[in-house]
């Protein structure tokens, strides 16, 4: 049996595949214990044999939450002589163009615990001064008072010549100061020129990794010994729990990763591979565009400290069916980004919340039912929420319905402006795409964001509900390395980078066989950063025999003009290993003779929607809105222009019917 996890701020989704059958299963999220929900899932969705589990695939947010919380390790920063402040000073930019009083998010070190060491090499990683062990002792004395968890050692030209950062790691060891887990080299962790982003990338790892460690440790030792246990990564693949003791930082932005995968996975089996994802959840709205494949971009930020690591290029925003509705000061109507997450959740869960939220504006609407919210699992307390919506209606001067469906505007607003800037703003017609809309909320609010888009159509697959945690079946085992290059094009260069990828393929091979991947499961694919000279960034290429000319067309693409009178400058270069895992195999159904969507039509509601069982609708029927779909993790909602039909794989195809 093969499970995926993945824990969310209102809910805990499980998806396990046993003898070609998939079962999922949700639950409310345990925030003080994320790993409590999780453990109890897996007895459930195994039927308490949790020894039939062969591998869990996990999705966590652990890092993430430490990082913005500001909960990681006590950790100190070892650097070059000179360099002390590197974290403080950062690229001086003002994320507020126009503030007089610019407020900086502080640096995850403390200036106490950052410590300079006597050495220097210069830019071709020749020594310049001698690393100092006697001045590193000294400063070894001090951290040991400090009670320091982990250690980032980030110094000058390292991503050429590491060794003076592996003296500094040997030393740690031998005065057993602490375990190499607990040692993040920037030679090994970001191997890469920028100074800055280079430490501040080293510093998030070593802050995250005894956490992440922790939370590991614990649920590993509830699983079954022979269990194959992975986390999940930013850039949509996943990794062995012990590869994430020592990479966690590839987890930070790893939340929504999966729910790309798997919308991928799903929407290319039907027929669509250009795609725009949209998974609303409990607290957030994660939108991406897939123009035939998932994006990957090689750097981002968290709470406003740089990260470079590759990850998926996903738009994150505080609108999900959590999200509190309040009036601002003049008057105005706000949804997000503050949540009432699990506890004690929205109004209509009946679990003591008191702030309006934007489920409780879709029960309001008649857009969640008493009788089927969870599979009939979950009874929804209606008559509280309208009750506390009539006042902040009354204090809008709307009517009850007229504030609800205010609410659920302003949200949609909201996640159409994030759809814009993952389509529009990069030069792709959202017409084109069709929107793969999951989460426990999304299919709610797909028809009405793909109205505002003018998307035709919206797929909704067979669990919406739970797909982030179908992705992670599907994902495959993902690593990455990298070494900066930095110089020109040369008719020589091409021969020089194929060495340094001859070496990083010898240990991704090496990494990915650790991983228990096959040799004839392992996937490489080659690419190289290249920029104009002079230009801040650069943009990734495949590797090949006509770099300048892959870049050329690159740079047209991204930016509408190119160079090619001017030389190219080579920056980085990549190696991608995949390690392909057993994916659930999915085969279309036949259409049902006769199939007749009136079977599973259960009648209709207050409001005038018509209600269906999405279990009993067959394959290759049609039925048309105004409708809502009940299944056990979603509910799906059908304005009166649009029309629907289910397809082999039992996704709903969504289509406008009218403009």
């Amino acid at each position: 049996m093969f499970a995926g996890v993945d824990i969310g701020g209102t809910f805990t989704d499980l998806v396990s595949l046993a003898d070609g059958r998939l079962t999922v299963h949700k639950l409310l999220s345990t925030p003080a214990d994320p790993a409590e929900a999780m453990l109890n899932g897996l007895a459930a969705i195994s039927g308490g044999n949790i020894e039939a589990l062969r591998r869990v695939s996990h999705g966590s947010t652990v890092a993430t939450n430490a990082i913005l919380e500001r909960k990681g390790a006590r950790t100190a920063l070892l650097t070059t002589q000179g360099f002390r402040d590197l974290l403080f000073i950062g690229r001086q930019n003002r994320p507020e163009l126009y503030a007089l009083q610019p407020k900086l998010p502080p640096p995850l070190i403390p200036r106490r615990w950052c410590w300079e060491i006597p050495e220097r090499l210069d830019h071709t990683g020749a020594v310049l001064t001698p690393l100092d062990v006697t001045a590193l002792d000294q400063v070894l004395d001090a951290l040991t008072g400090e009670g320091i968890e982990s250690a980032a050692v980030c110094l000058l030209y390292s991503y050429v010549n590491p060794v003076h950062e592996q003296a500094i790691r040997a030393r740690i060891l031998e005065r057993g100061l602490l375990q190499p887990w607990q040692i993040a080299l920037s030679s090994e962790v970001l191997p890469e020129f920028r100074e800055y982003e280079r430490a501040s990338t080293v510093a998030l790892d070593a802050y995250v990794r005894p956490v992440m460690s922790r939370y590991l440790t614990h649920l590993e030792q509830q699983l079954p010994r022979q269990t194959t246990f992975q986390v999940m990564k930013s850039d949509g693949g996943v990794m062995s729990a012990a590869r994430a003791r020592q990479q966690a930082v590839q987890t930070a932005l790893s939340g929504p990763a999966a729910g790309v995968i798997g919308a991928f996975h799903l929407a290319r089996l039907a027929g669509y591979d250009h795609i725009l994802t949209l998974d609303i959840g409990g607290t957030s709205t994660d939108v991406a565009l897939c123009p035939g494949a998932p994006i990957r971009r090689p750097d981002s930020e968290i709470d406003g400290l740089p990260l470079r690591i590759r990850v998926l290029d996903i738009e994150t925003i505080g609108a999900g069916g959590g999200s509190i509705a309040r009036l601002d000061a003049g008057g105005a109507l706000r949804v997000g980004p503050e949540s009432a997450g699990a506890a004690p959740g929205p109004i209509c869960y009946g679990r003591g919340g008191t702030q309006v939220t934007v489920s409780d504006a879709n029960a309001v609407l008649g857009r969640l039912d008493l009788d089927h919210f969870l599979g009939g699992e979950m009874t929804l307390d209606v008559d509280a929420a309208r009750s506390a919506m009539g006042g902040l209606a009354a204090a809008a001067g709307l009517s009850l319905e007229g504030m609800a469906q205010g609410i659920i505007d302003v949200a949609n607003a909201s996640i159409d402006r994030a759809l814009r800037r993952v389509s529009v703003a990069r030069g792709y017609d959202p017409r084109d795409f069709t929107l793969v809309a999951f989460g426990g909320a999304g299919p709610l609010h797909a028809c009405d964001v793909a109205d505002r888009l003018q998307i035709p159509r919206v797929l909704v697959p067979r669990y919406p509900g739970v797909l982030c945690a179908f992705g992670l079946l599907v994902a495959d085992v993902a690593l990455e390395s990298s070494r900066s290059v930095l110089g020109l094009h040369t008719p020589e260069t091409p021969a020089r980078l194929q060495t340094i990828l001859q070496a990083l393929r010898g240990q991704a091979e090496a990494d990915l066989t650790a991983e228990g991947i096959a040799p004839d499961q392992q996937v490489f694919t080659r690419l190289v950063d290249i920029r104009y000279p002079g230009q801040a960034y650069e943009l990734t290429v495949p590797f090949s025999d006509d770099l300048p000319g892959a870049f050329h067309a690159a740079h047209q693409r991204a930016y509408g003009y190119a160079l090619p009178q001017r030389p190219v400058e080579v920056v980085n270069v990549r190696l991608h290993a995949v390690g392909l895992v057993e994916k659930p195999h999915l085969e279309a159904e036949p259409p049902a003779a006769g199939a007749d969507a009136d079977a599973a039509r259960l009648g209709f509601n207050a409001v005038g929607l018509a209600l269906y069982d999405r279990e009993r609708l067959p394959v290759g029927s049609d039925f048309s809105g105004p409708a809502l779909l009940f299944q056990y993790d979603s509910t799906v909602y059908i304005p009166a222009h649009w029309s629907g039909r289910v397809d082999g794989y039992r996704n709903c195809i969504l289509e406008r019917t009218t403009s």
